[in-house]
């Protein structure tokens, strides 16, 4: 019964390691949505709070 349950387990593990593998859609737009300066995200289309002002 515990090998049932530890291997169950285990497939679980490589499940959800499979899919955190993978690259959702978007990720390319997530990326060109931090500042090229300073690297945080910009919320909204304003500047960022490091005073940078180029989108990028």
């Amino acid at each position: 019964m515990i090998i049932k349950i530890v291997s169950v387990f285990l497939i679980g593990m490589m499940v959800l390691a499979m899919f955190g593998r993978l690259r959702y859609p978007g990720q390319k737009t997530l990326q060109n949505r931090k500042c090229p300066n300073c690297g945080r995200y910009r919320i909204g289309r304003g500047p960022c709070g490091c005073g940078h002002n180029k989108k990028g």
